[in-house]
């Protein structure tokens, strides 16, 4: 092949050293490529390895990750169990105590209950006597005997029996409710307990002014006549005491009376006729009592008084039994002493034989052992010649003497 050289401009060039110029520049290029290409391909691998470190750091971190999820999971878990678990026992705590308190408050209440029906039997039965009270009331010779037998109960329960007498019959024929017997005395206090209510009920349900005029004008109407008829059938002279006692048997009647009725008070009072109410009567029967008892203690006093003198003779004898026992006392301790001494004597005199200590006494031991607080005096022992026997009554100590403690 025949490469000519090819003229450009003012410079010619040969084709075959263009042609090696254009190798070496591919070649150039290639060498170029290829380090470029290495270049690249040992930063990819510094990269690769650098990804390959990055990813098992955070494949280390999200294994670390994924065991503090699974140990925070696990105290979560934990934490919430045993937040559940206290709620459950608080929530059973709580219910438990519930239930005990509504056993109770269902039990005080069935107590309340049975309370109240008890309470609702008494109404009943109150209301019952009430109404059996109302028709009592409202019948006359029902509420005479009403009245009477309170006035009964409140004399029988406070005087002894022989102290009254029930329906008694006086000297004009006529019968009080009771008549109370006081001692020393044969005139009797009358109680009367027919006392007149119609007016007090009308008084006490009227409403209009009318109504009530009318009524405390039959009030002090009855109880006029009333207390007139027992001045006059009931005070008798020597039979009866100067006064009687007209019983009220409510406490409440007697307030009306002495708050609206006063001047029936002060008449009834002019006319020598009490009033008492069932307080009022208790006083006086428990005072009648009282002057009963010491009327029979005065009765007694003579009785009384010997009884007392006996006791005096009876004491006065004792005190010389007693004196009689003291000497006797005295005497046996003064011979309980004497016995004391003698085996103290007998005690020391066993103890020297015991000893054979037979040395003789002096005259202040043997007055010691003889219980003797004066030192004898010394004896005269008598004088004799030789030869000359002793006088009469004359004595010679020895030793089994002394030892004898004579």
């Amino acid at each position: 092949m025949d490469f000519q050289p090819v003229q450009v401009g003012s410079i010619t060039l040969d084709p075959v050293v263009v042609m090696l110029a254009l190798v070496s520049l591919a070649v150039l290029a290639l060498v170029f490529l290829a380090a470029i290409l290495m270049v690249n391909m040992s930063r990819r691998r510094e990269d690769a390895s650098a990804h390959s470190a990055q990813l098992g750091e955070m494949k280390v971190r999200l294994q670390t990750l994924a065991e503090g999820s699974a140990s925070r999971h696990g105290e979560l878990a934990r934490a919430v169990n045993e937040r559940l678990d206290r709620m459950t026992h608080k929530v059973g705590t709580d219910l438990n105590e519930t239930s005990r308190k509504t056993h109770e408050s269902i039990s005080k209440l069935n107590e309340r209950l049975a309370v109240i029906d008890t309470a609702q039997r008494n109404l009943t039965e109150l209301s019952s006597n009430m109404v059996g009270l109302q028709e009592i009331l409202s019948n006359k010779q029902a509420r005479g005997a009403f009245g009477q037998m309170r006035m009964e109960t409140i004399v029988a329960d406070g005087l002894p029996k022989g102290a009254y007498t029930f329906q008694a019959t006086l000297s004009n024929g006529k019968r009080p409710d009771c008549l109370l017997h006081l001692p020393n005395t044969p005139a009797g206090i009358v109680i009367d307990a027919k006392f007149p209510l119609e007016g007090f009920e009308a008084f006490r349900v009227a409403q209009r002014d009318d109504e009530k005029k009318l009524a405390a004008r039959q009030v002090r109407t009855d109880v006029t006549v009333h207390i007139e008829a027992m001045a006059e059938r009931y005070l008798i002279v020597g039979e009866t005491q100067d006064n009687a006692i007209l019983f009220v048997p409510s406490e409440s009647i007697y307030a009306d009376l002495a708050e609206h009725f006063p001047d029936l008070l002060q008449k009834a009072h002019r006319a020598r006729i009490m009033i008492c109410a069932p307080n009022t009567l208790m006083l006086a029967v428990q005072t009648m009592q009282a002057i009963l008892k010491d009327v029979q203690m005065r009765e007694q006093a003579h009785l009384i008084q010997g009884e007392v003198a006996k006791l005096m003779e009876d004491m006065g004898r004792f005190r010389t039994r007693v004196l009689d026992l003291q000497r006797h006392f005295g005497q046996a301790n003064a011979d309980i002493d004497k016995i004391i001494t003698s085996e103290e004597k007998i005690t020391s005199r066993g103890r020297k034989i015991e000893n054979l200590d037979f040395a003789e006494a002096t005259p202040t031991e043997i007055a010691k052992q003889n219980g003797s607080t004066r030192s004898p005096e010394p004896a005269q022992a008598p004088t004799a010649t030789p030869g000359q026997r002793p006088r009469e009554g004359a004595r010679i100590i020895r030793q089994p003497d002394l030892l004898a403690g004579e």
